[in-house]
């Protein structure tokens, strides 16, 4: 995707252009967040639900651990 220019209307307001909207499934009524980095504006969109969002992060880390054993060791430490 190329970047896209946007103008800020007197309102203080942007429009995300459709392009981006359909990469990102951003619809009407949805939430984002917004960040600041280094000078850059950040948005992303806001999840409905932060569970399903985070489920399976990092799932690849997890692969070669035996999970059962971790967690024993781990409570066996306490």
């Amino acid at each position: 995707m190329s970047i896209e220019s946007v103008k800020v209307n007197s309102k203080n307001q942007i429009t995300i252009p459709k392009p981006v909207r359909e990469i990102l499934n951003i619809k009407a009524g949805d939430s984002l967040f917004m960040d600041v980095q280094d000078g850059i504006m950040v948005l992303i969109p806001q999840p409905e639900s932060y569970a399903s969002h985070l489920q399976g992060l990092h799932s690849d880390i997890w692969k070669s651990v035996d999970v059962e054993k971790y967690l024993n060791d781990e409570r066996g430490a306490w």
